[in-house]
């Protein structure tokens, strides 16, 4: 469904009527652009605003099949732009995952958001109230989208980096409450956000630095630099951060196999004690006839004895050895 639509003149908001009569109108005067927003659109839906605004084949087929990589695709009369967008959820420390098209042309904007994660209404209300920007058209409302998303990222960043050093943390004090499960559900979300920004950044940089069709105004490029920064700087975070859990996931799996080994010398120990009673009350248990110690006044006491110096002997050999 069609969320908002507007005509911006000179940055400043218009009443929008129907969308191909507002962008002929708009092309005729060369001056200013529309801008709708769609949210989970049907395929009747968008073929009715494909049909107004004329857009590119290929990023109509895209835009319906959705799920797409992160990219910038430029066509002849228009700009394709697919963004991932996140959102953390504390509670379960998730990266949930959303989907944004951007369709750029000369004079129209076309946002297309599937599912919940990160409405766009603020991005359209700081826009109207810095009406510079608009004034800039299309393309500032571009690097507002994507300023807004890559932002969105350094958020998550800081979060993903706190559970990061709360297990990092654990792990290394020795609490047996963290659990492999847990490093690698957060390895898992690490590359979720992964997959949410690296792919971005070729595209952005290409843009940026002039290499495709379109280019830039001059008093745009230094805000679109500063995206690709903050963006760079997310993604680096990124790679680092699934590095450093890998080593953490290793170092609990040597710490897992060290416990073991200690559990099963502490369990061997306690079988070697109980194995020498065991075999001495064996030895006496054969009932042969002519075993001297059976007969004698004090042999059940020197068996009993026995049996307690050796398991005392052994008990305190272990303990210096580490074992128990």
């Amino acid at each position: 469904m069609i969320v908002d639509k507007a005509v911006y003149h000179d940055g400043q908001r218009l009443a929008c009527g129907h969308p191909s009569a507002e962008l002929e109108r708009l092309r005729e005067s060369g001056n200013g652009f529309l801008w709708i927003g769609v949210k989970d659109p049907t395929d009747a839906e968008f073929a009715e605003i494909n049909h107004e605004l004329r857009l590119h084949p290929l990023a109509v087929e895209d835009a319906v099949l959705g799920n797409q990589r992160p990219k910038i695709d430029i066509y002849e009369e228009s700009m394709f732009v697919v963004l991932k967008t996140l959102r953390y959820v504390e509670a379960t420390s998730d990266v949930e995952t959303g989907e944004l098209m951007l369709f750029v042309g000369d004079q129209f904007v076309l946002t297309v958001r599937r599912g919940e994660v990160n409405p766009l209404d603020g991005v359209r209300h700081r826009l109207e109230a810095e009406s510079g920007l608009l004034g800039m058209g299309p393309l500032a409302v571009l690097h507002a989208v994507l300023d807004h998303i890559v932002d969105t990222y350094r958020a998550i960043d800081l979060q993903l980096l706190e559970d990061l050093e709360n297990i990092e943390e654990a792990i290394f004090a020795g609490d047996r409450t963290v659990t492999g499960q847990e490093i690698y559900q957060l390895k898992r979300e690490v590359l979720e956000f992964k997959r949410g920004a690296l792919p971005l950044v070729i595209p952005l940089r290409r843009l940026v630095t002039g290499e495709t069709r379109v280019q830039l105004p001059k008093k745009l490029r230094p805000f679109y630099n500063d995206v690709l920064d903050h963006l760079l700087q997310v993604v680096d975070h990124a790679e680092a951060y699934d590095r450093l859990l890998s080593d953490i996931l290793a170092a609990y799996l040597a710490q897992v196999s060290v416990q073991q080994n200690n559990d099963m010398r502490k369990i061997s120990a306690w079988v070697a004690m109980a194995a020498v009673p065991t075999m001495i009350a064996g030895v006496y248990g054969q009932n042969f006839d002519f075993m001297p110690e059976l007969h004698w006044e004090y042999g059940y006491y020197l068996s009993l004895g026995l049996m307690a110096g050796v398991v005392v002997l052994l008990y305190v050999l272990f303990r210096r050895s580490g074992w128990l």
